[in-house]
Order: structure tokens, then sequence, then C-alpha cells
């Protein structure tokens, strides 16, 4: 019998609803876990526990009144310390926001809480979203092994959930803060698309190229999560009005006839031998469930990824000016190096990448008119170990190259899904992604859940 921890978000939300499980008793045993393991792990920066079991005692007395109960109802679910929260401090990762309260709730924040979520926790992230915790934060630890990478800032989020300390987390992508956790630590990730989700009351590193987006065990999972978060929002400018399909639903059906494009030339070069192993077992596994397979060629990507740290770096210092320089001392190095870069790049410099964006989103959108979806690796590599990453981090180019597979696709607002796709000999999580046209969610779950369902479950750690 499976344990009660080990069930998927909507495993359990169907149990809560039902009655089987009450809301309080299900945040007793995630607080619990939290409590023994999260020492060792330190994924959570606040356990909210008291309010949590409020929250979920509310709740039961919704299900026992007959109340319409949400879709998310009785799940725990744990918050990027980014996302505000009405009276609850909100760190971003930082010493200079340690002591910020937000006075209202972001508006993924209030979609949860509307939902019938519990909200369990606040987790980490690395120094303002960027690549590295701040010198004084202990980084969580990968629950697979200690000694490698959770992959940088949604790292708090893809313990928790890898790790059974969460049902789900909301993670945010700049750079790959989502797909990176969810390869590094074996759970299903997905990036919307750009405005498919509201930024509003998000603090954010880069706001042109910020993304927000569920993480959890399954396709359904994110599946159900996305339902609640997405939508338009009269609070963010850049929010999409187009109208929110069945996600859920979207995850039947089958994939016979779906066209899926892969540029061999973008998944091998520079990447390790195993990485194209697994894409070319996806792509096996994908076609044997009805898909189509079809050589494409990317647009030219590799202005955007050598840019992306003066794009990034501009607008990360426009968030940051009510506090830097002037509180220089505060930041860790990182971070600080990311704000310099971008208070000195030249205007021209950035202008020319939003040219490059545009260009390449346009080609991309047309590419996406013969295929449902592009495969790729998440990242060059297998999980790498801390000692290793810190290398890269330390080096621009290695960087750079790094970012291949996501960057572009921030730059473009293109929804991508991450997928754990198996465990290595060594015992770590293996992942490719899938990334769709604009407002593609529905396909990319639909691809993804036939995957998982043929993959089979993964003994996680």
């Amino acid at each position: 019998m499976t344990a009660l921890h080990d069930l998927t978000l909507s495993d359990l939300c169907r149990r809560t609803k039902s009655g089987e499980l009450s809301a309080r008793s299900i945040t007793e045993l995630m607080l619990a876990r939290i409590d023994e393991h999260d020492d060792t792990l330190r994924a959570y920066v606040l356990v909210m526990g008291e309010t949590a079991l409020a929250a979920a005692d509310r709740l039961d007395r919704a299900r026992a009144a007959g109340e319409p109960l949400g879709a998310l109802h009785g799940v725990p679910i744990a918050l990027k310390d980014l996302l505000s929260t009405n009276g609850v401090v909100t760190t971003c990762g930082t010493k200079v926001l340690a002591q910020w309260v937000p006075e209202l709730d972001a508006t993924v924040v209030e979609r949860l809480t509307r939902a019938g979520a519990v909200l369990i926790g606040k987790v980490k992230l690395t120094e303002g979203a960027f690549s590295n915790h701040h010198p004084e934060v202990a980084a969580p630890r990968n629950p697979w092994h200690a000694d490698y990478w959770t992959g940088v800032s949604s790292s708090g989020s893809g313990v928790a959930v890898a790790a059974r300390l969460a049902y789900g987390a909301i993670g945010t992508d700049t750079g790959g803060s989502i797909r990176f956790p969810s390869a590094a630590c074996g759970v299903v990730g997905l990036k919307p698309t750009y405005g498919r989700v509201s930024r509003h009351g998000v603090f954010p590193l880069a706001d042109s190229l910020d993304h927000i987006g569920p993480m959890a065990r399954s396709v359904e999972d994110v599946a159900r999560m996305l339902g609640v978060l997405a939508g338009h929002d009269g609070n963010d400018p850049t929010s999409l009005r187009d109208p929110v399909p069945n996600y859920v639903a979207a995850c039947g059906g089958g994939i016979d006839g779906m066209r899926i494009g892969v540029d061999w030339a973008y998944v091998e070069r520079g990447v390790q031998a195993e990485v194209v192993a697994v894409v070319r077992r996806a792509l096996d596994a994908l076609r044997s469930l009805g898909a189509t397979i079809v050589d494409v060629e990317l647009p030219a990507y590799a202005a955007l990824v050598q840019g992306w740290v003066i794009t990034c770096g501009a607008e990360c210092a426009l968030a940051h000016a009510p506090h830097y320089p002037s509180q220089k001392s505060a930041y860790g190095p990182e971070l600080a190096a990311l704000l310099d870069t971008g208070r000195s790049a030249p205007a021209t410099a950035y202008a020319g990448l939003e040219r490059e964006r545009e260009r390449f989103r346009a080609d991309l959108d047309t590419l996406f008119t013969n295929m449902d979806a592009l495969i790729a690796p998440c990242m060059p590599l297998l999980p790498p170990t801390l000692e290793s990453m810190a290398q890269r981090i330390a080096s621009t180019s290695e960087t750079a190259d790094f970012i291949t597979f996501t960057a572009p696709f921030n730059y473009s607002g293109h929804p991508s899904l991450t997928l754990p796709a198996g465990i290595t000999s060594g015992g770590l999580p293996e992942a490719f992604q899938l990334v769709g046209p604009r407002l593609g969610e529905a396909q990319l779950l639909r691809l993804g859940y036939a995957f998982e369902q043929a993959r089979g479950s993964i003994a996680y750690p």
C-alpha cells in the first residue's frame, strides 16, 4: 500500500474531497515529515505550521458543511520565498529583504488559497533567484545525494517535492530555474507560456524573462496546479487574456499522430553522451506510443544564450535599485556581480538582444506550425556535483553553455515541460524537456502524461 506521503497531489486531493482523508491529518503528516527531515535537507526557510493547521481545519469544516471544494482541496503546497505573502516575512533569498513583510498576497498565492491548498511554508531560493544562495544561507541538499546540485533558484521547491515535504510547490524560471531543479531532483516541472500565470506580487529577477509555474510529482499534478494558477490578472500588464483549458482532461486521449521535432545538432553539441541517450530513449518511447518524430532546425539562438546575462542583469538592476548599490555590503558576490553587469551594460547591447528575441520568437512560432513539441535536454550533463557546479558558475563561458537549453525559451516565452526519465546507474535522476508552441501547455501535458504512464513509477529517495 502506498504511504500517504508518497501519494501524488492528485490522488491526495481525490481522497480529501471524498472525506477518506482530512486536510488536518495530511497537514499534520507533512509538518511531522518537515520536522523529521528538514534539518538535514534544509528546503524550508519558514514553516507556517499554525496557519497551515488553521487553514486545514477551515477546509475540513467547509467539506462537512457541504460547501463547494476547490481543485487543490486540503493539499499542502510549498511557496518559493519570493512570492509576496500577506503578513509573512518574504526574504527573496536575500539579506537586504530579510525582514520584509508584504501587505498583500501574490496573485498565485490568492489563487492557491481559493482552490483549497494548504500553504505549508516558504522554501529557499538562491539569492534574488540568481545563481547562488546568499553566503549566510544554508543551501538545500539534494535528497538523492547530498553532494549533488539542487538546481539554481527553485532549489527549495525541487527538494521539498522530491523528499515528500510538500505535495507540490511553486517555482519561478528566468533562465532555467524550474527546469534545472526539476531535472536535478527528479520531479515534473512546467514553465508556462509567458503571461499565462500572473507575476503580480512576485519579486522579479528579470521582468521580461520571469515565468511562474508548478512543480510536483506527476504530470497530472502540474496540470491540476496550472489550472488553478493560469488566467488573466488585471494587476499584471503582461497577463494573457486567453481562456484557460481543462489541463487535467488534456492529459488523456493518447498521442497518436502528434509530431515531435528534434534538432540533433542542438541536442548533441557539447552534451554528455548519457544525456543524449536519455533523449533518444524518450523519443523511442514516444514513437512507440504513436508520435511522429521529425527532424527540424532550431532558429539561431547563440546570441541569446551569450547575452542572457545582459538582459537579466539590466532588468535585475532595475528591480534592486532601491537597495543596490546603496546596500552593496548586504549582497553576495554573484548577485552583486550580476547587478554591476546590468548597471554598466550598454543600452545598445540590451536593445540588440531585444531584436534577437523578436526574431527568435517569430522563427520558432513558424517552426511550431509543423510540430506539436520540440524535445531537448534540460541541461548538457547529468546532475552535477556541487563542486563542479561551483566552478561552472564562476566561469561566465561555462554558465552560458549551461543555459543553452533553457534561456532561449525564456526569451521567446514558449512553454516547457520537464519530465523525469529514469534513474542513472549512480542513483541520480535523468530528465528531458518538451517545449511547446505559445499556449501549448495542453499538448505538452498530453505528451508528458503518455510518456509517464509508459515509463512507469520511479523509486524516489
